[in-house]
This record gives C-alpha cells, structure tokens and sequence, in this order.
C-alpha cells in the first residue's frame, strides 16, 4: 500500500493538491451512512493556494458558469485519482455529511483555533481539505502524533481583535453580524482581502491565500 499511497501523492500532485494524512476505520465504523463498507480512509487537500492555477485553467476551459467551481473542480480531479486507484471519492459537501474535520484532527493531530479552523503547525490557517478517497481494504498508515497548537502558545490572540463587528469571540461565530457587514458598506476589506481575523493570524503567513483567493471565498460565502 505504501507504494499506491506515493503514487496517489504524485497524481494529486498534478493539480496542486496533497495527501493530508489517513487511517484505518475501527470496527463498525464502516456502517455510517455515506461509508458503505470503506476500511480506510486518505484526505485530500491543499497548503497555501498551490491549486489556484490549476483550477483557474480548468475554468477557462468550461463552457459556461457553473455552480460552485471549486467543489466541481475538486470533485472532478480527485474522482479521476479515485478512478485510477480503486478508491471511492467523497467530498466535504456530500450529504449525508461525513465528518470530516474530526477525520482531519484524527489524521494529523489538529486541533481547531478560536475560528473554528483547524491550526497546523507549519500552514497555519491556510489550508484545506477538498476530499477524501475510501478504501475497502486497510492501508498502512501510522498513528498521527498530536501536533504543536500554536494557539496555545499565542497570548494576544489578534484572531479576536481584527474584525470591526467581532464576528469571532469565546461565545463562537456571529454568522448575521459578518455577513452583514461583508455585504454592507465598510466590507469593502473583507470582499477584496478576506477575513480580517484570519489575515491576523501570525502563523503560516508563507501560505497565505492571495488576495484574489481570499476575494473568491468570500464572495462564495456571502453569495456576492
């Protein structure tokens, strides 16, 4: 398996994507819904904006808009992995959802930070995942030591103390309050230059998303 693992590696390569990590399913797991009998599971996705340009080829090449690029772009290339090593590829947004930030912290160590985003010790908050492939049999995977929490180490916590309407604080994300703003008159920053909190992060700054990325995920989110 650990030769089909580098494989998998050097073909996700090719658009700009990653093996974040894996493991084996316990018994019964394999019964949740969406699982279907996997035994193992690799995730698929990204450090800093490495798939950028990948997608924005892909996209030219479309012949009209379509709903939710990137899901369709990420679907399409891991499905195509998941094709040519007899996996089965599933995505974040599949329903019924599948857990995928408690596999993400299951499979490297992660812990979230005060943004729900899961802090990795050398990408920061600049990171994601697209996918995930399932196996029916076991792959050789080894336990994920817990990483370094940078947060824990971060006293000032700017995360907290960036955004104008305080969307992030202890008691969670004001969700109305950011999307408002965001689309209101003073969210000019956040619609060109992303999120406030998580630009404020020191942490993993190599792999900070351009503006034009950041720009892209907003308007996602709040459906500009």
């Amino acid at each position: 398996m650990r030769g089909r693992i580098e494989s998998i590696a050097a073909a996700l390569a090719r658009d700009g994507l990653i093996l974040r990590g894996g493991f084996n399913f316990a018994d019964g797991e394999e019964a949740t819904p969406g699982l279907s009998g996997a035994k193992s599971v690799l995730l698929v996705g990204q450090a800093g904006a490495a798939p950028w340009p990948h997608f924005l080829r892909w996209r030219e090449r479309q012949a009209q808009a379509i709903a939710n690029p990137l899901d369709t772009w990420s679907r399409e290339v891991i499905g195509a992995v998941a094709q040519d090593f007899g996996a089965r590829a599933v995505s974040p947004s599949d329903k019924p959802y599948l857990p995928f930030q408690q596999w993400a912290m299951r499979a490297e160590g992660l812990k979230p930070s005060p943004l729900g985003i899961l802090m990795h010790p050398l990408y920061g908050l600049w990171h994601a995942y697209r996918g995930a492939l399932l196996f029916e049999d076991e792959i050789s995977a080894r336990p994920a030591e817990v990483a370094i929490h940078l947060c824990d180490a971060c006293v000032e916590k700017p995360c907290l103390k960036s955004c104008p309407v305080e969307a992030y604080s202890t008691k969670g994300f004001a969700y109305q309050s950011c999307l408002g703003h965001v689309r209101g008159p003073n969210g000019e920053p956040c619609r060109t230059g992303g999120c406030l909190d998580r630009n404020a992060c020191p942490y993993g700054t190599a792999y900070r998303y351009p503006a034009e990325v950041q720009a892209f995920h907003m308007a996602a989110f709040a459906a500009l």
